[in-house]
């Protein structure tokens, strides 16, 4: 294996490894290709925020085009179940295999270990509260925060209720999992066995250190090429549980310690990986996608600094509410604030930022995405309501374009 590589050669193991080489999105689109997506990604991230559409679906157009996005909420619901919800990189579904590779995760939070502070008491002196709400659903049958009385919390995105919190604690613990989310996307729970295929609880719990060390190889392999941070990024894996794992798969030659050009650290490069030679095509990026969501790397690999400005006072965004990079060619050179009205059928671009270095031709190829993206959405038009910085030209697409 190579222990030196270009700056260059690791952007295109990258896009290689998370789907970007030789995209094909004109095709009718399937279940299995749809699987083929989050087996390659090991996961998708799941986010509340629906200004645009849901998290978890944007990744899947981004790499496939057009699908209909009923059957991937199918695909997550089938039994026996492939894939599950619980906490990967943040709120993720999951191949179904990972469930063991996490139950360390359950296991520290059912002692109040790497969770959110106001769950920690029902690891402790609330913990009568928690089973108490666990016999009930094990009587009762599948339950939501909202079917229980008092459940009521006061106003705001994470003020929750009590009843919710305690549920929380459950879910994070193992101790009740994720049977769907309604159409408010609020999670209803129930018991694993009730939801999870037999045959995947009765697999052994590994060991944490093996684990962990699993954990990681999906993380090399989705990355191609990656830092010890990177790695540990993916599956928020605990930093100080990182060395020995990482060790490991070096030493049985899984992953090969390279030095990038420019990189600082030290990088590892995944036996399996390779450069792609097809990374062209115009595609828009979730701020969701694990091609992106570790900022530090996107700016390794891209040259290109982004923040998620959805919790920033509007008055201080730079560049929007819900930002999308746009990747073209292989290079992130652009950004575009959007949102879908539904009411009215549009596809509106609030805001577009150029990078310095967009090529001339970017206006145009980022209209072709967004078309794509407003079809896929059944979205009937394209507002445009600024214009970016670094183009004049861009007036001419200033308004209402249908489709």
């Amino acid at each position: 294996m190579k222990t030196e590589i270009s700056a260059f050669e690791a952007r295109r193991i990258a896009l290689t490894a998370q789907g970007f080489n030789g995209l094909s999105r004109d095709r009718t689109i399937n279940a299995a290709h749809i699987r083929k997506v989050i087996d390659q990604l090991g996961l998708l991230q799941i986010d509340s925020v629906n200004v645009l559409v849901r998290a978890q679906y944007v990744p899947v157009f981004s790499r496939l085009g057009i699908y209909d996005s009923a059957v991937l909420d199918a695909l997550v619901l089938k039994r026996p179940r492939r894939y599950f919800e619980y906490w990967g990189h943040e709120a993720s579904l999951l191949p179904i295999d990972c469930h063991s590779l996490l139950r360390w995760r359950m296991a520290d939070a059912y002692q109040g270990k790497g969770i959110w502070n106001p769950l920690k008491a029902y690891a402790a002196e609330k913990r009568g509260e928690a089973e108490a709400l666990l016999n009930r659903i094990r009587d009762e049958g599948p339950l939501a925060a909202s079917d229980l009385a008092g459940s009521k919390a006061s106003r705001g995105m994470w003020a929750w209720s009590e009843a919710k919190h305690a549920l929380e604690w459950l879910f994070w613990a193992g101790l009740i999992t994720a049977t769907h989310r309604r159409n408010n996307f609020e999670r209803v729970y129930d018991l694993p066995d009730r939801v999870l295929p037999s045959s995947i609880l009765q697999i052994p719990t590994p060991d944490v250190v093996d684990a962990k060390r699993k954990l990681l190889a999906r993380s090399a392999q989705a990355l191609g090429v990656a830092t010890a941070t990177d790695l540990h990024d993916y599956y928020r894996i605990p930093s100080e549980d990182l060395q020995v794992p990482l060790h490991q798969l070096v030493d049985e030659g899984t992953l090969c310690p390279v030095r990038v050009c420019g990189w600082k650290q030290q990088a590892y490069l995944h036996k399996n990986a390779r450069a792609g030679r097809n990374i062209e095509g115009p595609v828009l990026l979730s701020p969701f996608d694990p091609m992106i969501w570790c900022r530090s790397r996107t700016e390794r690999l891209f040259g290109f600094r982004y923040r998620l400005e959805i919790y920033t006072p509007a008055n201080k965004r730079e560049h929007g509410y819900y930002v999308l990079p746009f990747l073209l060619d292989g290079e992130l050179v652009a950004r575009v604030d959007l949102k879908a009205d539904r009411k009215s059928g549009a596809l509106i671009v609030q805001r577009l930022t150029l990078e310095p270095n967009a090529p001339m031709n970017t206006i145009e190829r980022l209209m072709e995405e967004l078309r794509l993206m407003a079809l896929w959405l059944s979205l009937s038009s394209i507002v445009v309501v600024s214009q970016p910085a670094y183009d004049s030209t861009f007036s001419f697409w200033i308004g209402i374009h249908k489709l």
